[in-house]
């Protein structure tokens, strides 16, 4: 049996000591109180609010100060830690805490001056400035203030930080790239703040001062920027002037953001970069340059950093030829050049990049043919805007994981097959498919066959087509294969047959172009189930060969209306009716010269349809003349252009519409004289010229004996029955409206009066015609 003495015991026994000492917490000191108060009363001048940090890069904001508590371990306290020893703060992590107030320039926070970490961004200080006493934590080697709306200068004392390793002040977050607007004064950095901090931040290795202005900042203050820099970034600082060439001299670059600075000038080097600076690019990931104006040819060099994942050059004035370099971009994740004016073949290596997932080289000038793509991880591929020609590549029906392919305005040419369509059906993730303005043909002539495959891209939200050479029916699936789909464009091609496909219910389709093909019939019903359609294009086709009403009242309809250029357009429309919109520039001639049936009308038995045919235009924003042609509408029963800004004079020509019922040319400003010729139009139980700048005599006689005092007021220029204002020598003259003619409300009063004699004196012209013009004006639609 072993004793206690034996030397195995007394190991035994040591082991057992050491093991308990040293799994023994270390001991640790609490925060000293005047710390904690500091802190405690920090949190005071704050309120909690979520939308403080609502662009947090983290997905869960959290209210850190809430753990604060009077009594307690600050040390304990989140986003605190302190030194084991001394018990002083040495980091303070309040970042996405959703802090909302003014920080104080003079608070205790500053206290504590054994901070070396201290990072607050993503909170909502608005309307506070940079304390200068930011410059008082001489321990600070990391230094975040980002993204807190801070405003008026950054404070030169931060150069007093001469241990940082890394600053951030970024004023917004480089996501917001397009429309972004600075909520009330910006961040602005000032050139000697600049020189002082690139004169003691010796140790710095990350600069990250993105939207702050420094429109007044010579781009050389950048000059002897630390060389133990890694990152680099200053998007959108309104910098101007030449980049000096020494920024891409730096040793250990790694991250270099230069983009959104529109009056920011440079070159490559001219010569093939000497190899010290191609070594010194070695450690470089990302390089942007986006949206600058950098000028010259794109260096063979810069092809090589073997770390390189992201580089855009786009929308800069880059000419030239690509670089022949077989052994370019390895590791290249995003290569964005679109928007430049390079030109030539592109190279081989383009296509072979191994890891490339986003290549974009749109609207530039380059040409040739586009090579198979090696790579399979491709995402998105725009090539839009070029001057390539021939076939579609057939390995694109390959890229399983393609979402965009945009290779409109091109010169491809070619036929794509049925098998590479069908094929396209492995394209689960493709939303954006985009082949117009090309000269591509389908092969067998049969686009049935060919959009099989896209019928099974549940996700596509884009589909362009238009301008190529596309022929046969359009596919049942068109309508529902895809619930995102929000634009289909098959115009300008040679498809045909009828319009039947179903569309369903809760779609998001926008944009639906048939424009200028052969197709014919009736337009679906089920267009209806696309509530959030904008445009509808089916000009220029037979499909409204049959059409007979057209009604698209009271929307929201805008912009002009497209004159026909399809002599088979509208042939038998007997019913328009599209007011309360807001359409405008003149009145479509090009339409009313195709409604033929309202020219001549046929009795074929089936009804009203057959007998009535009628224009409302009203409540519109209608500019220019009333076009003669439309006195070509013999057929016509009731014509109401009223409510638009119509000019000139009513023209002659209405006299041959001789069975018009009722015309309604009332709110416009329209002028001369009521054309005697008017008389010949015995059918005419309803007339309103009101509120227009008529002159002269009333005519008299026949149906115009009938009509009131309502059909004429608001022009102080007519004169005669029914008129209390009678005729003399001076009738022609063109006397100044009257005040009451700018007052609204008196014109609707008045023109509601009119109405309702409109409605004693023919019934079914108040219905289509009357009342809506009553409703327009109560919806305030002005004269």
């Amino acid at each position: 049996m072993m004793g206690y003495h034996s030397p195995t015991f007394c190991l035994l026994l040591c082991s057992h000591f050491i093991s308990v000492l040293c799994s023994s917490p270390s001991p640790t000191h609490l925060c000293s109180p005047n710390q904690s108060a500091a802190l405690f009363q920090f949190k005071t001048h704050f309120s909690i609010n979520q939308t403080a940090s609502k662009n947090c890069e983290y997905s869960n904001p959290k209210a850190k100060t809430t753990s604060l508590k009077k009594g307690t371990d600050c040390c304990l306290w989140d986003g605190v830690s302190c030194d084991n020893i001394t018990g002083e703060v040495i980091s303070l992590d309040l970042s996405c805490s959703c802090l909302s107030g003014t920080f104080p320039s003079n608070t205790t926070f500053f206290l504590l001056s054994s901070l070396q970490r201290l990072d607050l961004s993503f909170n909502d200080f608005r309307k506070s400035e940079i304390s200068s006493n930011f410059g008082r934590f001489p321990s600070s080697t990391h230094l975040d203030l980002s993204y807190l709306w801070f405003s008026g200068l950054v404070p030169y004392e931060i150069s007093y930080l001469s241990n940082l390793v890394s600053l951030h002040l970024s004023y917004r977050p480089t996501t917001d790239l397009i429309g972004f607007q600075a909520p009330g004064p910006i961040l602005k950095l000032e050139k000697f703040a600049v020189n002082e901090i690139v004169r003691n931040l010796t140790k710095v290795r990350e600069i990250y001062l993105d939207g702050i202005d420094m429109s007044s900042i010579d781009p050389n203050s950048f000059v002897n920027l630390s060389y133990s820099l890694t990152s680099l970034s200053l998007f959108g600082c309104h910098l101007r002037g030449k980049l000096p060439d020494n920024i891409f001299k730096l040793p250990n670059i790694e991250y270099l953001r230069l983009d959104e600075n529109p009056k920011l000038t440079g070159q490559f080097p001219k010569s093939n970069w000497s190899s010290p600076l191609v070594r010194n690019l070695s450690q470089l990931d990302s390089l942007y340059l986006s949206f600058n104006y950098f000028s010259g040819k794109i260096p063979s060099s810069l092809t090589n950093p073997a770390k390189l994942s992201i580089l855009t050059l786009n929308d800069n004035q880059l000419e030239g030829f690509l670089p022949d370099n077989q052994n370019a971009f390895p590791n290249l994740a995003l290569l964005d050049l679109s928007n430049n004016l390079l030109s030539g073949t592109t190279p081989s290596w383009l296509y072979t990049i191994p890891r490339l997932l986003y290549l974009n080289l749109g609207n530039n000038q380059f040409n040739g043919h586009i090579s198979e793509f090696q790579n399979r991880l491709l995402i998105k591929i725009i090539l839009k805007d070029n001057s390539f020609r021939g076939p579609i590549p057939s390995s694109i029906s390959k890229l399983v994981d393609l979402t965009s392919l945009d290779l409109s305005s091109n010169e491809l040419n070619g036929t794509i097959s049925l098998n590479m369509f069908s094929e396209l059906q492995n394209l689960k993730k493709l939303d954006v498919f985009d082949l117009h303005s090309n000269f591509i043909e389908v092969s067998n002539n049969s686009l049935v066959g060919t959009l099989s495959g896209i019928c099974n891209m549940k996700f596509i939200e884009i589909l362009d087509l238009s301008h190529n050479d596309f022929s046969g029916i359009i596919p049942q699936c068109i309508g529902s294969f895809s619930q995102s789909l929000s634009s289909l464009n098959l115009k300008m091609n040679k498809l045909h047959g009828a319009i039947t496909s179903i569309f369903a219910k809760g779609r998001a389709l926008k944009n639906l172009n048939l424009n200028s093909n052969h197709l014919e019939g009736p337009l679906t019903p089920s267009i209806t189930n696309c509530k959030e359609l904008q445009v509808l294009d089916a000009r220029n086709n037979m499909a409204l060969s049959e059409l007979q009403v057209l009604v698209l009242r009271s929307n929201r309809f805008h912009g002009p209306i497209t004159a026909a250029t399809s002599p088979r357009s509208l042939l038998k429309l007997r019913i328009v009716d599209l007011s309360c919109n807001n359409f405008f520039v003149p009145l479509p001639t090009g339409y009313i010269k195709n409604f033929k049936r309202m020219i001549n009308t046929i009795d074929d038995g089936k009804g009203i349809l057959t007998i009535f045919t009628s224009i409302d235009l009203s409540c519109n924003n209608f500019e220019g003349q009333i076009p003669r042609d439309i006195g070509e509408l013999s057929s016509l029963r009731g014509l109401n252009l009223s409510h638009n800004n119509l000019i000139g004079h009513i023209p002659s020509s209405l006299r041959n519409m001789t069975r018009l019922e009722w015309l309604d040319l009332s709110s416009n400003k329209l002028s001369g004289q009521i054309q005697t010729g008017l008389l010949d139009l015995t059918f005419l139980s309803s007339f309103n010229v009101s509120c227009n700048q008529l002159v002269g005599p009333i005519p008299k006689g026949k149906q115009f004996n009938t009509f009131e005092n309502g059909s004429y007021q608001g022009n102080v220029g007519l004169c005669g029955v029914p008129l209390s204002r009678g005729c003399n020598n001076n009738v022609l003259g063109q006397p100044p409206l009257a005040p009451w003619m700018n007052s609204h409300e008196d014109d609707g009063s008045k023109l509601e009066f009119g109405w309702k004699v409109v409605a004693i004196g023919y019934g079914f012209g108040f219905i289509f015609g009357a009342a809506m013009g009553c409703g327009c004006l109560r919806a305030g639609v002005g004269v």
